[in-house]
């Protein structure tokens, strides 16, 4: 590549996830449990919205902040579900998807060389986002035997005089593994002890399936020192849509939002007026978090079945299956069952090293995929001598 590209970028690895999705749009009849995008259309109610709201004529700009209205449905709906208020004006920021709203939070918190504390297996593009803001990354590593679950313990190990933040995402993609409260109250005394801020990555707590999803800012202590980030996206439906948002102190929101009106000015308005029907939809949330939930128990003892070993998910909508008897590497293996079988999955390593031995399977697709799916991968099991 020309060294007119910034050497970060030059040596930054396109994402592995979109390499398999790329490949599998060309490919006719593949199966794809490689995205994370709920094969639910946007409920109708919420599309309606949007359309009313462009036969209205609401097509401008909006604040930077985004609606008002919006961001009063947002701080009520926080605060009825965990109990954490925060102010409408100020406190809350609407963005463009929480991938958004996750690269506002470094870019606003890091200066040069500044470490932040993340949990591997993690979202491929944690790392990536810490290294453009002039961050560096510190991994901790979490396993199946212990439910990939990171401890707090682990988290004060790597801390350093250099360590600004904590990344959690709970529930995880790509495990699928969640936080219980004790988990989460230990992480915010190190949080506290050590005085870090934690970026919170909830866009999955709507999906959850055993226990109760715990915002992390409702901890003791957590609210002023947590960047809260959520979305619409999946328990809605609306990874198109493009809508997340940000919740913390005004000084942390205000950094944000001064990156944001430069880079972005403002989600469309006409997700933000979708949003506002999808918040007053909590039946379709619970019957498609009912319908993920048959299928999470479908995948699993599918997979299990075939021959491979399997943690069950508390949360998200992917399982996570170790490989590691097959003798092939995580890319071997998704590579070679995308060609001979047409199944796409996403090699574990993509997710950190961690990962490696491990394949991603998203469960947002039909029961009917899933049977197809598991039947194409016992096949190739069966081809492919277990070692």
């Amino acid at each position: 590549m020309s060294d007119r590209v910034a050497e970060r970028v030059r040596q930054m690895k396109g994402s592995g996830i979109r390499e398999f999705f790329d490949i599998a749009q060309h490919m006719e009849g593949a199966i794809s449990l490689g995205v994370g995008e709920p094969d639910f259309v946007t409920p109708w109610g919420i599309r309606e919205a949007c359309i009313f709201s462009l036969e209205k004529g609401y097509t401008s700009y909006t604040s930077n902040w985004g609606l008002l209205e919006l961001r009063e449905a947002l701080s009520d709906t926080i605060y009825k579900e965990s109990g954490v208020y925060y102010e409408p004006e100020g406190e809350l920021l609407i963005t463009t998807g929480v991938s958004e709203a996750f690269d506002l939070s470094l870019r606003a918190l890091l200066n040069p060389g500044d470490e932040v504390i993340l949990h591997e297996p993690s979202y491929v593009s944690y790392k990536p986002c810490t290294i453009f803001a002039g961050g560096t990354p510190v991994c901790v590593a979490t396993g199946v035997e212990n439910e990939f679950k990171v401890r707090a313990e682990q988290i004060e190990e790597r801390i350093t005089e250099r360590t600004k933040a904590v990344i959690l995402s709970y529930p995880n993609n790509p495990t699928g593994a969640t936080l219980n409260r004790k988990d989460l109250e230990e992480i915010a005394d190190v949080a506290n002890e050590h005085d870090l801020l934690v970026i919170s990555d909830e866009v999955y707590g709507r999906l959850t399936y055993d226990g109760t999803h715990v915002c992390f800012s409702s901890l003791n202590g957590m609210r002023d020192r947590t960047i809260l980030l959520n979305g619409f996206s999946k328990a809605y439906a609306m990874t198109g849509w493009r809508l997340g948002y940000a919740a913390g102190n005004k000084e942390l929101i205000e950094a944000m939002m001064k990156i944001h009106q430069y880079v972005m000015l403002c989600a469309p308005i006409t997700a933000q007026m979708a949003a506002m029907e999808a918040l007053r939809c909590e039946d379709e949330v619970e019957r498609m978090v009912s319908e993920y939930n048959r299928r999470r128990r479908l995948m699993v003892e599918g997979l299990r079945n075939i021959g491979l070993e399997c943690f069950e998910p508390k949360g998200a909508f992917y399982t996570f299956p170790s490989i590691q008897n097959t003798g092939l590497t995580s890319e071997e293996f998704a590579k070679r069952l995308l060609l001979e079988e047409k199944v796409v999955v996403i090699p574990g390593s993509v997710f950190g090293a961690c990962g490696e031995g491990f394949v991603r399977c998203s469960y947002a697709v039909s029961q009917y995929e899933i049977k197809e799916a598991l039947e194409r991968i016992g096949r190739f099991l069966d081809r492919h001598q277990v070692v």
